[in-house]
């Protein structure tokens, strides 16, 4: 069987390259794809700032029950400004057996002339452990031991400056340190050291402590340890670490990145594998079609229908094959390649390595191969079921019936996407949204089931049309398509995918983009931003305002927060501000309630947040702040700019004490009409070091730039995709073209000139494409429309000047060469020799 099935695709090496082509394409991204986020997954980043620790306690991640539409649901969310545990458990911890060292460990960024660094008590140095190199270990509050990393800065008896919590104070250098650990990472921030107590003071969580360290006693079992500890916390979030697993609590830039990477696989996995699944089985549907009429002949000559299975099994499995050999390894190079530009754009660390690559390998090679082979069985199921004696009558005339599943499956696909308009229209919030991203793949597959009565329908209506503009060739043409409307099914199908993908999925990000700046620059009403790594104190605030010509100050503190809604318990970007006089620096477009009242236990929240879990003005909402802590705050106010300024914004009490760094990352300045505050403004920089200011009007283009580089891995990834349905578009019609050898030999036999017969074709293409794109791009217009109503209120998308005009005219061109081209292929081919010829 193996033999025959290779003979037959040797006699049918257009259908087998073009099925080839979409097979290997498909493998060559999925496989690409899963070894990136196979990579991620893999990681496991060396323990550095924990080595010489054998069990870490540390309090990272938060697990809560939410009920969502699929009942309840427990998760497990990341705390964005990192938990904390009670001091007081140290010594709790010190009683547990087999226990040696206890060390409680804070961490506060720092600024350095030289440069940023994080700041510990000089009992945490034994965590890794740095050893003095030189000097001796600081004894008072204004002494420091400095990483060795940092020697520019100063020697052994002289005297720093360091800004930390938002403080800058002189320190006395009293020696240096060097990492006795594994070598660190290329880029790992430096440390500085101060004594336990003056490190628990400038810790803005106070009585609290990062992470518990310890080291156990020579000969005491880990695992025994390990399990003591863990059951001395009880059932609450905070875990415990030992082994490799202490990597996990370094927020290094590899173990960023693999987070990056695994994440892809939630975002864009399941759309691209949707769509590779889609692509490869209408193009083997198509390619098993065009073959009939061998398998009609196989059944006249008493093939049974499992022989004919089997032979069909057999020339799908050697495509397979070929496809994974090929595209497995090009997925793996392409991979590489896919790598080198993420370092280059800063995505992930040159020293991220790629691993695995065997998971990924199998799972697609499985899956295309599944997918191939049931859409070669759909496709050949009416001719393995009919008499032998009927076959060849059978395949003659193209069928015009169509199985009532397919009808009844089309209506429901057909229905549901109605439903899913009508819900993203009427529904709100992320309940909307979500609605909305599925939208596009419903009403595609619709159109996929609908397509022979599609064709049908539009060709009686464009009759009229083609026989006006092109004559006897306009009705050759309308005839053509109303009796071959099922075996333009596929052609359909491809052109309305790339026209609804290329119309929807690529302009929404250029619709976040937009939004994102024009959000930031309406709202932003100060003129100046004075922004600091490490936090700008409230005395710096309060300088800023007794500056003359100053109308207005406020302090924001950058954070995150967690609630509970339909879609689980998700993190939501907060500012924590000071409230006075906060309404004349910024203009968050409050339509419900008021920012005045933002004060105490109070919070405002976007209106996709207020709508999502259906908040009204006054009402008690509950939240999770960035380390965890749960609160209960009253709604003061909504609005709409919560792109450009966040979803939830709180006053800076709310947050005093919850997050990493205290004060504020940024202070927004409004000058009074006529004033120019640079010069004052920079002066107080310099009592602040790692502190700048600049004028709000760059800010914007800043916001640009920083989200045109974002925004570069998502559409790249929607490009791949995008280009995939084109190219999966371009490769049917090619296939499609070439089967028409036999018909337009016979129209030239009996009398069709050639000119009529490339008429006919430019008319047919014409109708088909006009109804391609009028389809594509109703979807795209329904889809694009309401997943940027839900995100930002406007109800007309933002589309490039050239947008449509690439899309339309991509479509267009993409439908004519890769019809004409192969039609006048067909066409210098003798008729009396293409009547002969294989389909």
């Amino acid at each position: 069987m193996l033999s025959l099935a290779a003979q037959m695709l040797r006699h049918r090496l257009g259908s087998a390259a073009a099925t080839l082509l979409a097979l290997t394409t498909g493998v060559t991204i999925l496989m690409s794809l899963g070894v990136l986020v196979e990579s991620g997954m893999r990681f496991e980043a060396e323990p550095q700032r924990f080595a010489a620790t054998d069990v870490v306690v540390a309090h990272r991640d938060i697990t809560l029950t939410a009920t969502t539409m699929g009942g309840q649901e427990t998760v497990t969310v990341p705390l964005p400004e990192g938990g904390t545990i009670p001091a007081s458990m140290i010594d709790r911890v010190k009683q547990v057996p087999g226990v040696a060292t206890v060390i409680g460990d804070t961490s506060v960024p720092a600024i350095l002339p030289e440069g940023a660094a994080t700041s510990h008590g000089w009992s945490s140095a034994a965590l890794t452990p740095y050893r003095l190199t030189t000097g001796t270990a600081p004894q008072r509050d204004d002494e420091v031991v400095l990483d060795e990393r940092l020697t520019g800065v100063a020697a052994v008896g002289s005297r720093v400056p360091i800004l930390v919590d938002g403080t800058a104070r002189m320190y006395e250098v009293s020696g240096l340190a060097r990492s006795a650990g594994p070598k660190l990472r290329t880029g790992s921030a430096p440390v500085a050291f101060f004594t336990d107590g003056h490190a628990a003071a400038v810790f803005p969580r106070q009585g609290q402590v990062d992470a518990i360290g310890i080291i156990a006693k020579p000969g005491a079992s880990i695992t025994t340890l390990e399990a003591d500890v863990r059951r001395l916390f009880g059932d609450t979030d905070i875990r415990v670490y030992a082994g490799a697993d202490r990597g996990l609590l370094e927020q290094s830039a590899e173990q960023l990145a693999a987070t990056m990477l695994v994440q892809l696989s939630g975002v864009f996995g399941g759309y691209v594998a949707l769509l590779v699944m889609f692509v490869v089985a209408g193009t083997i549907g198509l390619a098993v079609r065009h073959r009939r009429r061998d398998l009609a002949l196989l059944r006249a000559i008493a093939a049974t229908p499992g022989q004919v299975v089997w032979l069909i099994l057999a020339e799908v499995g050697l495509l397979s094959l070929v496809s994974v050999a090929i595209g497995l390894p090009s997925g793996w190079f392409l991979t590489r390649r896919l790598r080198q530009e993420l370092v280059d754009r800063t995505f992930i660390p040159d020293t991220f390595p790629l691993t695995g690559g065997a998971l990924a390998a199998v799972a697609v090679a499985v899956a295309t191969t599944l997918v191939a082979v049931g859409a070669a069985l759909l496709a050949a199921r009416r001719t393995v079921r009919i008499r032998p004696t009927e076959a060849l009558g059978e395949i003659a005339v193209e069928s015009r019936s169509n199985g009532r599943l397919r009808l009844v499956l089309g209506l429901v696909a057909l229905g549901a996407g109605v439903f899913l308009t009508t819900l993203t229209t009427t529904a709100k919030g992320t309940a909307a949204l979500g609605s909305a991203m599925g939208l596009l793949f419903v009403l595609v597959i619709a159109v996929a089931l609908l397509a022979p009565w599609i064709n049908r329908a539009a060709a009686r209506a464009l009759t009229p049309v083609l026989r006006t503009v092109w004559g006897n060739s306009g009705y050759l043409a309308a005839a053509n398509l109303r009796a071959n409307a099922q075996g333009m099914v596929t052609v359909l199908t491809a052109l309305v995918l790339a026209v609804g993908f290329g119309g929807s999925v690529w302009f929404l990000q250029d619709n976040l983009e937009l939004q994102t700046v024009t959000q930031t620059r309406e709202g932003m009403l100060a003129q100046y931003s004075m922004v600091s790594a490490t936090g700008l104190p409230d005395s710096a605030l309060t300088e800023i305002r007794k500056v003359p010509g100053v109308e207005a100050a406020t302090g924001i503190r950058t954070t995150s927060m967690i609630i509970k809604g339909s879609e689980g318990a998700t993190g939501l970007g907060a500012q924590a501000i000071s409230p006075e006089g906060a309404d004349r620096t910024m203009d968050l477009k409050v339509h419900s309630g008021s920012l005045a009242d933002l004060r105490g236990p109070a919070v405002a929240v976007s209106t996709l947040q207020a709508e999502s879990n259906n908040w009204k003005v006054g009402q008690q909402v509950n939240v999770w702040l960035g380390d965890g802590s749960p609160t209960t705050l009253r709604l003061v106010a909504i609005y709409d700019r919560g792109i450009g300024f966040g979803d939830v914004t709180v006053a800076k009490d709310v947050v005093r004490g919850h997050t990493a760094a205290s004060g504020y990352d940024r202070i927004l300045v409004r000058a009074e009409p006529g004033a120019d505050l640079m010069p004052s403004l920079s002066t107080i920089t310099e009592t602040y070091p790692g502190s700048a200011v600049t004028r709000t009007s760059e800010v914007s283009g800043k916001i640009a730039e920083d989200l045109a580089l974002s925004a570069w891995l998502n559409k790249l990834l929607i490009g791949i995709m995008v280009g995939y349905a084109a190219l999966a578009a371009a490769n049917i019609m090619v296939m499609a073209a070439l089967a028409r050898s036999r018909e337009l030999a016979l129209l030239r036999l009996v009398g069709v000139t050639t000119k009529q017969v490339k008429r006919m074709v430019h008319a047919e293409q014409t109708g088909l494409l006009g109804v391609s794109l009028l389809i594509g791009g109703v979807i795209a217009a329904i889809t694009l429309t309401s997943v940027v109503r839900t995100l930002t209120g406007q109800s007309t998308p933002y589309v490039p000047p050239m947008g449509w005009v690439a899309i339309i005219g991509g479509t267009t061109l993409l439908a004519l060469f890769t019809t004409i081209l192969p039609i006048a292929r067909l066409l210098r081919v003798p008729p009396v020799t293409g009547i002969g010829v294989k389909e």
